[in-house]
């Protein structure tokens, strides 16, 4: 079956919170994790839902090319008629912006990302030349810049390599439409061990209240902690187009839809997770397509 592909970039512009439920540790709103890595992602069909919303916010829940595009409604007669042509893969995490003594924040990773970057990639026809570094050692980090001393990563203390990363710092900015001058100054690569810890220890956990409205006390028991990934975390997820089922459009017409009428130029935005009335969860799409 022909297919269209790309690669989504999405840059959060506001903390986001896409849920996992409640959780037996101290966070009762914890965010959505890998269940082998426990890196934070985003599932498949949280996006997904971010995507149909969207697209029946702006053409009418009733629109037919809605169903064409993601398929019937799931709570109508009508869902088992046939899937939607479009098929959405987990947002995965790629940069984690990390609170630093030496500079306001730096955006981590480690080269395990980067691998399974290059590997998305590669099934998907997207041309990414970059070589992922190696670290092996805890207790180092690789940056583009010298730092003036050691870095700092929350209560972690790292001495610093400079390696030539303009390669890797060039596609990172076509993801994620970050500066290529600001990745430069704030692009770290550290373990895979390392930053496990701080996918999982880094994340923001805020304390919530509810206020009785005629008392303006706290309400009693309305104590709640709830999980976010950061502003200025860097994420992407894959698109696959296959031909419609419903009316015979091509995968081509299909993955338009999304690129370029949904989340294009004119409004390159997309809303995902919850507290959407707070302002949560406001991401900057970039479209990379098959074979760019």
């Amino acid at each position: 079956m022909t297919t269209k592909n790309a690669l989504i970039g999405l840059l959060a512009e506001t903390s986001l919170h896409a849920g996992a439920g409640s959780s037996v540790d101290g966070i009762d709103l914890p965010i959505q994790r890998e269940g082998h890595t426990s890196w934070p992602c985003v599932f498949g069909s949280s996006v997904k839902g971010a995507l149909r919303t969207k697209a029946e916010d702006k053409l009418g829940k009733d629109n037919p090319s809605i169903q064409f595009v993601f398929g019937p409604d799931s709570s109508s007669d009508k869902a088992s008629e046939h899937a939607g042509a479009l098929l959405v893969s987990d947002a995965r995490l790629l940069l984690l912006p990390v609170r630093s003594l030496t500079s306001h924040f730096k955006w981590v990773t480690c080269p395990a990302l980067l691998k399974r970057l290059k590997r998305d990639s590669q099934r998907l026809g997207v041309d990414l030349d970059f070589t992922e570094p190696t670290v092996t050692d805890s207790n180092t980090a690789i940056t583009a810049a010298t730092e003036e001393s050691d870095l700092f990563l929350e209560e972690y203390r790292f001495s610093t390599t400079t390696d030539d990363l303009a390669p890797l710092i060039s596609v990172l900015s076509k993801i994620t439409s970050i500066a290529t001058d600001e990745l430069n100054n704030q692009l770290v690569i550290v373990s895979d061990n390392q930053f496990s810890y701080l996918s999982k220890y880094a994340t923001p956990v805020t304390p919530h209240i509810a206020i009785d409205n005629e008392k303006k006390v706290v309400k009693a028991g309305a104590l709640w902690y709830e999980e976010t990934l950061p502003a200025e975390t860097a994420l992407y997820f894959a698109l696959n187009a296959h031909k419609s089922r419903g009316n015979d459009l091509p995968a081509e017409a299909i993955l338009n839809c999304i690129t370029n009428d949904l989340v294009g130029t004119e409004s390159p935005y997309l809303q995902l997770g919850g507290n959407e009335t707070l302002g949560m969860g406001w991401c900057k799409v970039t479209v990379i397509e098959q074979g760019a």
